[in-house]
């Protein structure tokens, strides 16, 4: 089985132009004709992640997150990226990322497994994108639980199902919550969206400070962090390949690669 095998049908689910403008996904080092012995999936690709794969046997990475966004002038080892690809390169690893064209998809995408971890009854597209009329592609997810909940009730439901230690929360403005958006990562460009659905909660990650107040009482902003809002995307990838190409290694990688920890 060759490197394209596994990309292209990835591609099937998350097309390589669906990606966001800014995005650097798809196959940044390796060859698409190599042969692979073992993969191994991570949400980002560092250097311990590249001495994993190496452990492992595993030439080909595939990441959510792009080790590349922009142009690298110079491989002299001077930053983490650098290091990181010099190392994939020198030990013939291959690097494969699906970035936003796996966030822009509901059906087996990023937002719709987070979705399906907190049982959310028919989710759809917060922000579909104007092109498609389908409500299958777009930004964010949006549905409701199977029964409204105190806020209180529903962040312990949300460290529960997320596996979280910590919940940044804007005060509640609401006595109940049942309808939820939600967008792993990123994901305060979406507010508006969340409330002019009139979503009681929006999920997401790395608000600013200042943002916050943009929920102007309307809406209960929950920040979990961009880790721990796109972990699960190891599983999904895993599920998505697994179900597909059954004969070769697939691992997922066993370091938490969150570059933020909390004391």
């Amino acid at each position: 089985m060759l490197i394209h095998d596994i990309t292209h049908y990835l591609h099937t689910i998350a097309p390589a132009h669906l990606q966001e403008d800014y995005d650097n996904a798809g196959l940044i080092v390796g060859n698409p004709a190599t042969e692979v012995t073992g993969v191994l999936l991570c949400l980002d690709t560092i250097e311990s992640v590249v001495d994993e794969a190496i452990a492992k046997n595993c030439n080909l990475i595939i990441a959510h997150h792009p080790i590349v966004f922009r142009g690298l002038k110079r491989f002299n080892g001077s930053t983490y990226v650098e290091r990181t690809v010099m190392k994939a390169i020198k030990n013939d690893i291959a690097i494969f990322a699906i970035h936003t064209n796996l966030d822009n998809v509901l059906h087996k995408g990023v937002n719709g497994k987070i979705a399906h971890k907190l049982g959310l009854h028919h989710p759809i597209i917060l922000a579909p994108k104007g092109e498609y009329n389908n409500n299958i592609v777009g930004a964010g997810a949006i549905g409701e639980l199977p029964e409204a909940m105190e806020p209180h009730r529903f962040i312990a439901y949300l460290k529960d199902k997320m596996e979280l230690d910590i919940v940044k929360s804007t005060p509640f403005c609401k006595t109940k919550v049942q309808k939820i958006a939600l967008c792993g990562g990123a994901g305060v460009f979406l507010l508006a969206d969340a409330i002019s659905a009139e979503a009681d909660v929006f999920i997401t990650s790395d608000i600013k400070y200042h943002e916050y107040f943009d929920a102007n009482n309307q809406i209960i902003i929950m920040d979990i962090g961009h880790y721990e809002s796109e972990k699960y995307t190891i599983d999904l990838l895993y599920e998505l390949i697994i179900n597909k190409f059954s004969t070769f290694a697939l691992q997922k990688s066993i370091i938490n690669t969150n570059p933020i920890k909390y004391f």
